[in-house]
């Protein structure tokens, strides 16, 4: 990353606006909201909000001699999953810590982020190394938090007979269009470079760059929609055991599933409830909350499959023009998307704008994460991160699905080309969505 006291500086600025980010999504909140846990995989958005702050006390300010933790037992409560660094709290169980309070929660960020600005300002051009990469790695860290606390949000709302809107002004107005006929766009066989490289941020699971042979392939050029996975509900989709994976098949059994998460029937048609409140099903949408295997299922009875990383990859980089800048590892164009991120304070999935340029594909980053039907595994020649970080991702390399492109609980700033999402197979909390491929 840059050095001096321009580096310095930007990484300043860049610090405020992402915590103020996160505590601009929690203004509509009452202190009631704050400590719902809804499931295990989900958290408080207090917790959310106390762990990002621990994240900087510990693997910055706590690196620095002479600094005192703001309260003895919070690494306790708010580390997540680094056990090199101590001793957890439960995870289904943080819904209970009632204390501290929300309004001590807040003290915390404003204890830590005071520290923080200071080390900044004080460093100046001495900003580099370990201390710089850690910092823009808790930056990173805090925007997926972003996510998590509009996700487990609104997994918590949906469990309250009242359907409360969180952000009942996030719809004001509906962009994009008729999604369209869907189509495809054609890719040559051969051998492809994958992953990052380059001098912008990147986990360590999007790296080393290295090559793959990628058979000739069509992806879809836009996702799929509601109005879509609606005909697979009514031909039967989630009745047939033969268009499941083994596992899927149990899933659905055992949990009941009968349509994606959120919706139900209303009145003779099909109702879903949002971060606004609930609504009818928008036919011209990106389907939202699918879990890999009824994406699986889904691709299965259109006749089609689902991508691997590695062809979707492929497809992000000759849709950002093959530049390494951004297919390499910095965040695409608004230009190139047309699709919708948290910033445009939306959170849910708008349909399709028109396509940037002829043969290109139309939301392939923001709305809905696409599953791909990769393995999450190292890529060859893979290290994690040195130290208690290298617990980030590596140690779940196992029983996980990747995703590509980002949603629209997503920031901005936080996805690119080579950006390696990961959840079980079952997982429907999630902003996940579809994108179907076919072999040529």
């Amino acid at each position: 990353m840059e050095q001096g006291e321009r580096g310095a500086s930007g990484l300043r600025a860049r610090y405020d606006a992402v915590r103020a980010f996160t505590e601009a999504l929690c203004a509509p909140l009452c202190p009631e909201d704050y400590v719902v846990q809804s499931m295990a995989d989900a958290s408080p958005v207090k917790w959310h909000l106390a762990h990002t702050t621990w994240f900087f006390e510990t693997f910055v300010l706590g690196q620095r001699a002479g600094y005192a933790p703001f309260h003895p037992q919070f690494g306790y409560l708010f580390n997540s999953y680094y056990v090199s660094v101590g001793e957890r709290h439960s995870r289904p169980r943080r819904g209970v810590l009632s204390r501290p309070t929300v309004e001590e929660t807040y003290r915390y960020r404003r204890h830590v982020d005071e520290r923080m600005r200071g080390l900044l300002g004080e460093l100046g051009a001495g900003l580099a190394g370990e201390l710089a990469s850690a910092i823009e790695v808790g930056l990173h860290h805090e925007q997926q938090h972003q996510e998590l606390i509009l996700t487990d949000l609104k997994h918590a709302m949906a469990q309250n007979p009242l359907r409360p809107a969180m952000y009942p002004g996030a719809r004001a107005g509906r962009t994009g269009g008729a999604a369209g006929e869907l189509r495809y766009v054609e890719h040559g066989e051969g051998v492809r470079w994958i992953g990052h490289d380059g001098a912008a941020f990147a986990f360590d699971n999007e790296t080393p760059r290295h090559r793959v042979f990628v058979g000739a392939f069509a992806l879809a050029e836009r996702p799929v929609t509601c109005g879509e996975y609606l005909a697979f509900m009514r031909d039967g989709g989630y009745t047939r055991p033969e268009l499941w994976l083994s596992s899927g098949w149990d899933a659905v059994v055992a949990n009941g599933w009968e349509a994606p998460l959120y919706w139900e029937r209303k009145g003779g048609g099909m109702q879903l409830f949002t971060l606004h409140g609930p609504r009818e099903v928008d036919v011209e949408e990106p389907v939202c909350h699918v879990s890999y295997y009824e994406a699986d299922a889904y691709a299965r009875w259109a006749g089609a499959r689902l991508p691997t990383e590695a062809e979707w990859e492929t497809a992000a980089r000759e849709a950002l023009g093959g530049a390494e800048g951004a297919a390499g590892g910095g965040a695409p164009g608004e230009a190139t998307l047309a699709g919708n991120f948290a910033d445009r304070g939306r959170y849910h999935p708008e349909p399709p704008g028109p396509p940037p340029r002829q043969g290109a594909p139309r939301q392939l980053f923001g709305d809905v994460w696409e599953w791909t039907s990769s393995a999450y595994a190292p890529y060859p020649g893979y290290r994690p991160w040195p130290g208690a970080l290298g617990e980030y991702n590596g140690k779940f390399m196992s029983n996980q699905l990747v995703l590509r492109g980002g949603s629209c609980a997503t920031p901005a700033t936080h996805v690119r080309a080579t950006y390696r999402n990961f959840f079980p197979p079952d997982a429907r909390w999630q902003m996940s969505g579809i994108r179907l491929a076919r072999d040529l």
